[in-house]
């Protein structure tokens, strides 16, 4: 595979238990279609219930055609705003692989956390039952969608906690 920016033969390397391929040169990676989930995963557990979904809010959705080829197919890749945020990964539309410049993970994975600051924060209700819907539905495996809603859990009593110290200490000091 050759480097979409520096046109050198990339090398496989482990990124957070996945075997990636990147670039010596610029550093930028190149994660085939469930890599970069499966490297998120790995990096933080916490984080597993949230998906990396770049097609999944059509009016938030921006799609540019790019310049840079696929390392994998040798076809444009599309650039595609990750999320809301302003981060812009390179996309293939033939093998569904993703390209992330040097820094680009670890903005998505800040971004990540923002995020699941705020859904978890401000809209948990939904989350909880877009999670427990896809206990059923999928995308994923029924176990692995039961232990995205369980963190979920976990998460929203970190938070509740956190941000209610008074209501926290009151519960704890409850006749057991």
């Amino acid at each position: 595979m050759i480097c979409p920016k520096c046109k050198i033969n990339l090398e496989k390397a482990l990124f957070y238990n996945t075997e990636v391929d990147y670039c010596p040169r610029c550093l930028g990676m190149f994660f085939e279609e469930e890599e970069l989930r499966w490297t998120k995963d790995a990096r933080d557990q916490n984080l597993v219930w949230l998906d990396i979904d770049l097609w999944k809010d059509e009016k938030k959705f921006k799609l540019n055609y790019g310049i840079r080829l696929c390392p994998a197919c040798r076809v444009p890749l599309y650039e595609v705003y990750y999320g809301a945020s302003q981060i812009v990964v390179d996309v293939c539309n033939i093998c569904k692989g993703i390209w992330l410049d040097r820094g680009e993970f670890k903005k998505a994975i800040s971004y990540l956390k923002d995020e699941a600051d705020s859904r978890v924060l401000e809209k948990y209700t939904r989350a909880l039952l877009e999670e427990f819907g896809e206990i059923f539905a999928g995308p994923e495996q029924i176990r692995e969608e039961i232990q995205d809603f369980l963190i979920i859990l976990k998460l929203l009593n970190y938070k509740f906690l956190a941000q209610h110290p008074k209501i926290s200490k009151a519960i704890l000091q409850l006749p057991k």
